[in-house]
């Protein structure tokens, strides 16, 4: 198959793939598409199907590239890396390191307002004092997706304990100024010229983000031992 080919084969599934993601996955070295004489990229059925898989790592579980590329060398090595098919991070990646699946894709999920509070347990007047607070916020259309249940749940379980949606915004807070960080780091690369520059961008993000959020646990879990202390 050509470039184009398999940019039509997977755009079904895949609404925000382009070449440009296609060559610049390439030049991470996640796929070898032989060549023409003339020089055009040949997909074979085995390459779209590596490339399906890639693309799913990164979606459906934010998996950085190199996490990506050790479990497509384990697979190509005849070992399994998950028996139910799905990926997960490999024993090689340091145990220190936060987990790139914590991060969901933005936007996963099309939950009315109805369906949060039914799915989460909690009253409308407790949605309502998270967004009056800027910690939710609903997607185009008014919609919630699945990082809302996780934080609305986060956030009813912290409640149990006394503190009030307005004692949580010191979180938002926080969170609004490690994304700023990141954001200052990936920008630069994400507006530099060549192909694949903000592909390359996206990915600094995920590993970034992860980092950050190691690093945000355990100085949390090392100021409360001084409190306790």
């Amino acid at each position: 198959m050509s470039i184009g080919a398999v940019l039509d084969r997977l755009r079904g599934e895949f609404s925000d793939i382009t070449i440009s993601k296609i060559r610049f996955l390439e030049s991470e070295g996640l796929i070898t598409p032989q060549r023409s004489p003339s020089g055009y990229r040949r997909f074979t059925v085995a390459d779209c199907e590596r490339l399906r898989f890639v693309l799913t790592a990164q979606r459906d579980r934010y998996l950085p590239l190199k996490v990506i590329r050790e479990q497509l060398d384990a697979i190509d090595r005849g070992e399994r890396v998950d028996g139910d098919g799905s990926t997960r991070l490999l024993s090689s990646v340091k145990s220190w390191v936060a987990p790139a699946t914590d991060f969901s894709e933005l936007g996963a999920g099309r939950l009315s307002r109805e369906t949060l509070i039914e799915r989460t347990g909690v009253d409308a007047e407790f949605v309502t004092e998270l967004r009056r607070n800027g910690l939710l916020s609903a997607g185009p259309g008014g919609f919630f997706d699945e990082d809302a249940v996780r934080l609305v749940e986060a956030a009813s379980a912290l409640a149990a304990y006394g503190l009030e949606t307005r004692h949580l915004r010191a979180f938002k807070v926080s969170a609004d100024r490690e994304a700023g960080l990141v954001g200052q780091i990936a920008k630069p690369i994400a507006m530099g010229r060549g192909a694949g520059a903000r592909d390359r961008a996206e990915e600094m993000i995920r590993e970034v983000a992860a980092l950050s959020v190691t690093l945000h646990t355990q100085l949390v879990k090392a100021a409360v031992r001084d409190v306790l202390d």
